[in-house]
Parts: C-alpha cells; structure tokens; sequence
C-alpha cells in the first residue's frame, strides 16, 4: 500500500534475511552481490568491478582502486523473501567495518577463491565471525578459472578453518567448459547456457550420475553424522530423504555445526540462483535469533524480535552524505516510525527521526516505519555514533556496542595553507565521527595533528576523502607505528602515600599496589582490600588513576598494555581523603611501581603471505630477513612459491613497490594482523619517544 506518496511495507521477520558477503579482497564478492541484484530484478544491467560500474562501489575511491573500501548496505527480493545484503570490504585495513557489519547481522555469505581456497583475509573474517556466532553458507567463487579445484578448496576449509563443510552440488565442467552444477539435494542439474541469464534445470547427466550418487551418499553420512535426527532415518532407511537434509542442513547451518557449500562462478552469472535458494533455505531469519540482551538499571534484560515489543535498535554506520547524515539501524524490537522521538539509551538525551531510509548502496528509498528485523538508515539525528543503542525513551536498554580495533599506524597531517587549518580540523572530527577506529589526537611535544588508522592503505583513503570531499590539501608526515610498553616482571607491596597540604581541606591517601604482567588483556584492576580500610568508592577512583597513568610508560612514553594492578591495602584520613586524592594515588603509585618494573617495548607484527615465481624466492627471503621477518613456511606449486613470515609492521612500509620491482611485478603479497612481538634493544634504542 501507498501512504503520502511513499511505500509502506512491512513483511513478517519470517521472511527477512540480514546477511553479509565476506571474503578475501579479490574473492569476488562486489561481484556476486552484483549477480545479486542482477537475479533478483533489483537492476537491469550488470556493473562491473574493473569498469566501476558496481552498484555497491560507489564511492571514488573505490571505483579507482577496484576494491570495496566501505561496506554498502542494499537490499533485494528472493522468493516472497527480502534479503538485506551488506557487501563488506576484504581488505586488512578495513577489518572494522566487518566487524561493525557482523554486530548486526543474522548470517553471512563466505566467498572463497576455487583457485588459491581459504587465503589470510578469508580466515579473519571466518575468526570475527565466529566470535558473533553469526551462521555461515560457502560460496566457491570463480570455478572458470584455469586451475580450479572444488575439492581442494573444500580441504581447505576443513584445514585451515576447522570448519565442517556439507557439499550441496557438483560441478558440471572444468575451468572453462565449467556450465552448471548437479544439486545433490534434490538430485537434479542446473545448467546456464552460454549467453543466457537464467538457469535451465534438467536431469543429471549420464556421465556423472555415478559420482553425483556417491558424493550424496558421502552427504547423508555426514549430515546423519552431525544430527541426531537425521541419524535415526538414515539408520531405520539407509538413506536421508531430500525433506530430512534439508531441515538437518538448516539446523546444521544455525547451530554452526556445519557449513554448507555451494560453488559457482559470479563473474559469469552461474551459481547465483541456488546460492538465493540456499541463502532463504538455511540460513536464519531475525524470528530465529535469541532475543536481544542488554542492560538497564544495572540488571540485564532480553527483548524478543517482535515489532510489538518497545523498541530497540543499535547504530552500527555513520555516513555524511548530500541528502543529509544517515545513520544506519539494525531494529532488534519494536517499531520505529517517521517523526518518532527515540532515546539515547547511553547518554540519556533523546533525538526525533526525520525520514527512514530503505538503502540501495548511494541510492535510498523513503518508508514510514521500520520493524524488528529490519536494516534501514534514518536521517534527523545529530549525535548518535556507530555502537550507540536507540530505544524507546519510556523503555531503555542498553545494548553491547560493537568492539573497535586499536590503530596501529600514525601519521602526522596539516593543512597546505594556514587558511584552511579550521576546515582540516572539521574534516577529521568528521572523519573519526564516520569511522571509530580512525583516532585524531594532538602530539603534545610538537603540536602536531596525528591521524591513527589500522593500516598504511587506511590512512591513504582518509586522507585522499579530505582532499577529495571536503576540498582540503593536506601534507602528510611519515608513517609510524604505535608502539607499546608491557610488564615484564611487576613489584609487590609498593607503598605510596599521597599528601598535599596548601591550607584548608588538604588531600590524604595512601595504597599499597602489586602489578604483575597479564597475557590476553590489556588491563585489568582488582581490589583484595578487606575490613573497609579503603571504601569502594576510593578503589574505583584507584582504579582511574591507573587507567590515567597507563597512557605513558617508563620506557619511551608509549602506552602500557598486558598488566595486572592489585590494590593490597591502604588508609584514608577523616578529613582530608577523597576520591580526587585517591585517583592521584592511583596514578602516580603506578608509575612508580612502573618505573620499578621490568618493562619492555612491543611493536605491531604482521603474518605475510607473499607469491612469487620460483627463481625470485631467494631475494624474496634476504629481503625479508633484512626487514626483520621471520619466515614461517614455504611452498612451491606450478613453478609459483609461497612465503609465509611474520614481520614487524614498521618494516612493511613501502614493501608492495619493492616486491614489484624485485620480481619485475610478478610478485604480490597480503598480510593480516598478527598481535604485538617485543622490539630488539638494538631497535628499541633508535626509537624516538612516544
């Protein structure tokens, strides 16, 4: 129906699929969302990446550099089912805008390479998955191409990902005679004729009807393996009927038992409509998930996936565009309509939405209400940022915002001209504002504006969006890593009192303080105190104090991380203790304790996978032994080897120019985080301070 001129739909959350395409960068993924869109009637003509014609590579920037940059929200419909699609990137450095995208969404589309299997990027995006527990179907991508291996890359998923993978078809040629597939579910071939968009179902054929009956066979064994159900038909008829795999494949997908498969290649359109099915099929709708958790007053709370509830939805995206800033919403309960005043649950401040968005890449289409289960951006509110919850201001509830990975790359950025210092300090806050884990900070020392990201490439596309959108020159310094000090060796019983006297009320506090090192977590306070002789309200202000003085360690200034500090003891004063003494305490007893530590410096490593040609692997090797690498492993295949070492990040600026140049541009390479390793003395000591 129509109501003033606009769309107002609203289906049952039954039918609504939230997903996310992951993979690594050149996996295919802005491709097959495109196939997508294409097979769903949702546009007429095909973009291409390499073209910049995609509907979800909007931005320049990505259409010049043919990769997705930012994840792009659009939504298409599938059998009476609509799918909300979020296309992420595959990038390392753009990690946290998966991470922001897996928050919010149901389930998720994994694209894998037929060619090179599960690849570094592939596995992060699998890892921050699995911490969501967002369910997961396999798409292996690009079948056309020469070397092509279904099986192959299946054996990597069940190596490397320890995923257990339930083959659903069959490929029907190899590389490029690769036409169809053989549906083992329902036993039955899809072909897609050259020149033709649509599939062409038919009988299997001949000549692979005897290895289709024994890879269906192996998927009943498997699936009777995994399900109890499912077991006791198989054990009573020897076989699984195609109804009994299909509801054990969909439950195998939820609980995440099992990864179903399907193969295709979606840069030549085949594959794309049973991947739809299998998407509505197996994996879940908002009705499926748990309840929503969260907070209020202290006590945690569940709200179900019901547009009746009170409403609730979490900010996951900030965009600033032409139309106006758009926040983008994932609905958890309740209803949401245009003109509704919405709280703050966090800050307490309430904000009313002036349109709700359904979004379309760059492109947005006007609705009156969104519901439980819906992704929609809004435009009116000014203060929410990604991971703020917006409620119902008579029923708050806090939601767990998402995490934000800690930058690991600085550069220094002023603007060309003095005139336009004032537009480069409102392009960053804009900036940081779009992107939580982009940190704008000012150098104390020598009053420079430092940009922190979590990459080289990271930082590249900030600052060309400065040039670019908001008209600003900037000179950009060097690139330098974020450094951080840890304990090695902590003292105990460390006594500091604070006193300080200037006439009238004076300040008194005195704590005892262990620190010991602590793997896994970068901070963590504790009080032992027994008896009141330090009031709760006092450790907690101990404890703030801490956090204060871990902002500078002993060594060179640079933050501290990977510690424990345990408040023993202490005293207060009738008079003179407070909760100000008490954080000064806690902050100057720190760095004491601090400087009494055995603390050493850690950098940010990264592993590293680089291909090359055989006859270039020994330069390769001394190139990264000289950058201080540590080779993990290497392979060779089809006359191409493949290195795998762990380097420090300082050493890999300017590294893809110099792998080029020594294999005469045959060489590329990926890399993924791989945490903090501790910096030689020799290292350490050329270091600048923090």
């Amino acid at each position: 129906m129509r109501a003033n001129g606009r769309l107002r739909t609203t289906v049952p959350s039954s039918t609504i699929r939230n997903l996310g395409i992951l993979a690594h960068v050149d996996a295919g993924k802005t491709t097959l969302t495109e196939r997508v869109l294409f097979a769903t009637g949702t546009i007429h003509k095909r973009g291409e990446v390499h073209t910049g014609t995609t509907v979800t590579d909007y931005d320049p920037q990505e259409r010049d550099r043919g990769i997705t940059i930012f994840a792009a929200a659009v939504s298409c419909t599938w059998d009476g089912h609509r799918v909300n699609l979020i296309d992420t990137p595959g990038h390392v450095d753009f990690s946290d805008e998966v991470e922001r995208s897996l928050r919010v969404l149901d389930g998720a589309v994994a694209v894998f390479d037929a060619v090179a299997g599960v690849e570094p990027q592939s596995e992060t995006v699998w890892r921050q998955a699995d911490r969501h527990g967002v369910p997961r179907i396999a798409f292996v991508n690009k079948l056309d191409r020469a070397g092509a291996d279904l099986d192959t890359a299946v054996r990597s998923l069940r190596d490397r990902l320890g995923a257990v993978p339930l083959v659903v078809q069959l490929p029907i040629g190899r590389e490029d005679s690769f036409t169809g597939v053989v549906d083992l579910v329902a036993m039955r071939a899809l072909h897609w004729p050259a020149g033709a968009d649509t599939v062409v179902p038919g009988p299997v054929p001949e000549a692979l009807r005897e290895e289709a009956g024994r890879r269906r066979r192996l998927l009943e064994e498997t699936v009777a393996e995994l399900h109890a159900g499912a077991l006791e038909e198989f054990c009573a008829d020897n076989a699984l009927g195609d109804a009994t795999l299909s509801r054990a494949l969909r439950e195998l997908t939820l609980s995440g038992d099992g990864v179903v498969v399907l193969c295709g290649s979606a840069y030549r359109n085949r594959g794309i409509e049973p991947l739809l099915d299998a998407v509505v099929a197996y994996l879940p709708a908002p009705s499926d998930m748990p309840p929503v958790r969260g907070t209020a007053d202290g006590a945690e709370q569940e709200r179900a996936p019901d547009p009746s509830e009170p409403f609730t939805a979490l900010a996951f995206k900030v965009t600033a565009t032409a139309t106006g800033r758009l926040t983008y919403l994932r609905v958890y309960a309740g209803t949401l309509r245009k003109g509704a005043t919405v709280l703050d649950a966090a800050t307490g401040r309430t904000e009313r939405v002036g349109r709700i968005l359904r979004v379309q890449a760059d492109r947005h289409e006007e609705r009156e209400e969104a519901v439980a289960g819906d992704i929609v951006a809004v435009v009116g509110l000014k203060a929410a940022r990604a991971g703020t919850t917006l409620c119902a201001p008579g029923a708050p509830l806090l939601l767990e915002p998402p995490s934000v990975a800690e930058p690991v790359v600085s550069v220094a950025v002023e603007a060309r001209g003095n005139a336009d210092t004032g537009r480069l300090a409102s392009a960053l806050a804009r900036l940081a504002e779009e992107d939580p884990s982009l940190v704008v900070r000012s150098d104390p020392e020598t009053g420079q504006t430092v940009l922190s990201g979590l990459g080289e490439l990271h930082l590249e596309v900030a600052v060309e969006k400065i040039r670019r959108g908001h008209g600003v020159e900037v000179v950009v310094g060097r690139p330098q890593v974020s450094y951080r000090e840890t304990v090695v060796r902590g003292v105990t019983g460390l006594v500091h009192r604070h006193v300080k006297q200037d006439g009238g009320a004076g300040q008194f506090a005195h704590v005892v303080l262990d620190v010991e090192p602590l793997e896994g977590t970068a901070f963590e306070f504790r009080s032992t105190v027994v008896g009141g002789r330090v009031p709760q309200e006092y450790a907690r202000a101990v404890e703030a104090g801490c956090r204060d003085a871990l902002a500078e360690g002993p060594l060179g200034g640079f933050p501290v991380t990977g510690l424990r500090v345990t408040l023993t003891d202490g005293s207060t004063h009738s008079k003179d203790s407070s909760e100000m003494a008490f954080r000064a305490a806690g902050r100057f007893g720190l760095r004491e304790a601090l400087r009494l530590s055995t603390v050493e410096l850690l950098e940010p490593v990264a592993e590293v996978t680089v291909s090359v040609p055989e006859e270039a692997v020994g330069g390769v090797l001394g190139d990264l032994a000289a950058r201080r690498g540590r080779v993990r492993g290497s392979t060779a295949e089809a006359g191409t080897a493949v290195v795998t070492a762990v380097v420090p990040l300082a050493e890999l600026f300017g590294y893809a120019s110099g792998l080029r140049g020594r294999t005469r541009g045959r060489g590329v390479f990926t890399s993924r985080p791989a945490g903090l390793a501790p910096v030689p003395a020799s290292v350490a000591a050329a270091l600048p301070a923090g």
